[in-house]
């Protein structure tokens, strides 16, 4: 019952549902345990769901010869998925795999599509889909350094406590000298 307390709490920020419906939305969801390293989308694979992390952590990676380029980094009480290969419904180009042993909800895109005939309030659920594609648009694109890392500080501080330095580095796309640079201003 805590488990659907702590997911109604986030998707109230999201839109205005009853109480039927949130009852709606965990009867299509599914639960899920993921160990630490455990994979839950492989590159190729497509995205057919929203995730829900209600303990734990992920982060999302793009190989580039040897290293993980850091695309994404996912904390408890977030709403995440691979953002583009669920829109198109064609394979991911990254991976998303359990930074620590996690606890998730699972809303797949067959379950969004059966709530939606329900009722167009479930159209709501929508709004999971913009952060990500936000993200990449204003963050990577338009930000200094220093300016990332304080966007980072203000909005998404948790990110600071469950990551290591190196993952931050490759989020924020720096060195990880860089980050130092900039934590030392602090």
């Amino acid at each position: 019952m805590e488990q659907q307390s702590i997911v109604n709490k986030a998707l109230e920020k999201i839109g205005d549902f009853s109480a039927s419906e949130f009852n709606m939305i965990h009867a299509h969801a599914q639960f899920r345990q993921l160990k630490k390293n455990d994979i839950l989308l492989k590159e190729g694979q497509v995205c057919s769901a929203i995730y829900f992390i209600i303990k734990g952590a992920f982060y999302q990676y793009r190989m580039n010869d040897v290293d993980e380029n850091i695309i994404e980094l996912h904390v408890d009480n977030e709403w995440f998925l691979n953002n583009t290969s669920f829109i198109t419904q064609k394979p991911s180009f990254d991976t998303i795999k359990a930074y620590a042993d996690s606890e998730i909800l699972e809303l797949n895109i067959h379950s969004i599509h059966k709530l939606i005939e329900i009722s167009p309030v479930f159209f709501q659920l929508g709004k999971l889909l913009q952060p990500a594609a936000v993200r990449t648009q204003f963050f990577d694109n338009t930000m200094t350094p220093a300016e990332k890392y304080n966007y980072v500080l203000e909005h998404r501080p948790r990110l600071l406590q469950s990551f290591p330095l190196k993952y931050i580095a490759s989020y924020l796309k720096m060195a990880p000298e860089t980050l130092s640079r900039i934590r030392g201003k602090h």
